[in-house]
């Protein structure tokens, strides 16, 4: 599974379960907070979010992915030439990841082609890709199965690639070994918190 997702461009491959009780409470504080603010789809499903199994039936394990957009010393060029972009108040941006293709179209593509790469050597199960176009919790997900860690400003965080990297998911109805989460590097850092304290 490993070297399919390397060949199919993923930068990364975890798996963990469905079982997201313990992020519940902080869903729940988060909605009732009023912190997704307009986005009314986000409270429109409720709990769902943190019950994969519920959201697809039959769902046993949860194989996620990070595709770097960034790879690289790539982003640090860019994060260098993004700081240099803005302080041109009179010139527009367009952020990093909006350039390209449509990144839900290209993960969705590819994680399809990861589940026929598994069933050509298992055969047939059952499962449904997903994108940041569902009531997923991806991040939880992403840390849960070792892709990387919270940083205090919520995003999830890698080691080489920073925040530069979309993420996917392949819900299976397979049992498949976890992968482990990984440690917070963060320590005692606030540089996230200093640059944008909302």
């Amino acid at each position: 599974m490993q070297s399919a997702a390397r060949v199919l461009g993923f930068s990364q491959i975890g798996v963990t379960g469905v079982n997201l009780t313990e992020a519940e409470p902080g869903l729940v504080a988060w909605l009732a907070a009023g912190f997704h603010g307009s986005m009314n789809y986000m409270a429109s499903h409720g709990l769902k979010r943190a019950r994969p199994a519920e959201l697809v039936l039959g769902t046993v394990s949860i194989i996620t992915v990070r595709m770097d957009y960034l790879p690289g010393n790539e982003a640090k060029l860019s994060a260098e030439s993004a700081w240099q972009n803005l302080e041109q108040a009179q010139k527009g941006v367009v952020s990093v990841y909006a350039r390209g293709r449509d990144y839900h179209k290209v993960l969705r593509s590819r994680l399809q082609k990861l589940q026929e790469h598994m069933a050509a050597l298992i055969g047939p199960f059952g499962h449904r890709v997903f994108t940041d176009s569902a009531p997923v919790m991806e991040a939880e997900l992403a840390v849960r199965s070792g892709l990387g860690w919270r940083g205090k400003n919520t995003l999830v965080l890698q080691r080489e690639a920073g925040s530069f990297f979309f993420l996917g998911e392949l819900f299976v109805d397979l049992a498949l070994p976890f992968t482990e989460p990984i440690s917070d590097h963060c320590g005692t850092c606030s540089a996230c918190l200093d640059v944008c304290p909302t």
